[in-house]
């Protein structure tokens, strides 16, 4: 159902600007924020590089702030949610999980374009409530299921939130400096987190 606040008498131009999704605002919206910032991601102005009207706008959203919280949500399922679901649907063991986890900053176009929307969104949260608290719960749920990877991997609780955090911490910062050595080197690295991660002793 449209919002209450879309137009009511619609032309046949605007019907068929309207058969914009919301999905396609969201991913305008992401753009302008990882190449400006929040305070770029204005109705008018995402109309524009859409070549709708305004009008359209509230087909999907009530507001702008709607539209913001529609990217947090968008960005908390994809680089979460699913990703863990997919992990979950793997059948992968624990220890190759491990090695998964550590390989995902290694992921080509799609993991760069991952960690630049990422970097935003931290930008956004370190000045706006909404946003840091979705971080904070992304943050949360992430490190909970990297935790009880190590759990079923025979650690501890504690040890296992703390190995957690250490993979968790080298995920974000790869993915973020992949700038740093050649990618033999970042491989290296890859491959000596994920090792001493999974080192007992």
């Amino acid at each position: 159902m449209p919002k209450s606040n879309a137009p009511t008498n619609t032309t046949a131009s605007q019907r068929a600007k309207i058969q914009l999704t919301p999905a396609d605002w969201i991913n305008a919206a992401t753009a302008v924020l990882v190449d400006k910032s929040v305070d770029a991601v204005r109705v008018d102005l995402l109309a524009k590089g859409l070549n709708v009207t305004r009008g359209s706008f509230y087909w999907h959203f009530q507001d702008r702030d709607d539209l913001l919280q529609q990217v947090l949500k968008f960005w908390r399922d994809a680089a979460t949610e699913q990703i863990i679901n997919r992990f979950e649907g793997s059948g992968a063991d624990p220890e190759a999980l491990v090695h998964e986890l550590a390989s995902l900053p290694f992921h080509g176009q799609a993991a760069f374009d991952s960690a630049s929307i990422e970097l935003a969104i931290r930008a956004w949260a370190r000045r706006d409530e909404m946003a840091r608290q979705v971080v904070d719960e992304v943050d949360a749920k992430r490190l909970s299921y990297i935790s009880q990877t190590f759990v079923a991997l025979g650690f501890s609780f504690q040890e296992a939130g703390m190995r957690a955090f250490l993979l968790y911490s080298y995920m974000i910062s790869e993915s973020l400096m992949n700038g740093q050595g050649t990618e033999t080197q970042r491989l290296q690295r890859r491959d000596f987190v994920a090792q001493r991660m999974l080192r007992k002793s």
